[in-house]
């Protein structure tokens, strides 16, 4: 039998969007869709953003932010911490090719960044089975 930990990580891996929440200036959360590019089990997601988003203008004084999916009424909802990468080797080991309509000057775009959510905490919620759980 699998835990729920692992049917969350298979949920995470068959959502293509994920909803990313920032804190602003003002202390309230500010969630947006977002597509995942990449995840390593339940405590690393990884985002593609432009540099000048409102999103890294939060994450770059408060890197405090939340994480949640669903999946025919399964839910999973983390709380931890996000990164703002800009360094060329992670950018170029993470770029897709459908970046470009965003970013049109390719992987060494300045405007392209990356965002690493760090999961601590989960409140999951699998078929009936409901757990706060450290990560």
């Amino acid at each position: 039998m699998k835990t729920i930990l692992e049917k969350a990580n298979e949920i995470l891996q068959r959502c293509d969007v994920v909803v990313l929440t920032s804190v602003n200036s003002e202390g309230f959360p500010r969630p947006v869709p977002l597509s995942k590019i990449s995840s390593n089990g339940l405590n690393e997601i990884w985002f593609a953003t432009g540099k000048g988003s409102v999103k890294v203008r939060d994450f770059s004084t408060n890197n405090k932010s939340g994480v949640c999916f669903y999946e025919q009424g399964n839910s999973i909802a983390m709380e931890g911490i996000t990164e703002i990468v800009s360094d060329i080797e992670s950018k170029k080991k993470f770029w897709q090719d459908w970046f470009i309509e965003h970013f049109p000057k390719g992987v060494e775009d300045e405007n392209y960044i990356l965002l690493k959510f760090i999961g601590k905490n989960a409140t999951i919620w699998i078929d009936g089975e409901f757990v706060h759980t450290k990560i």
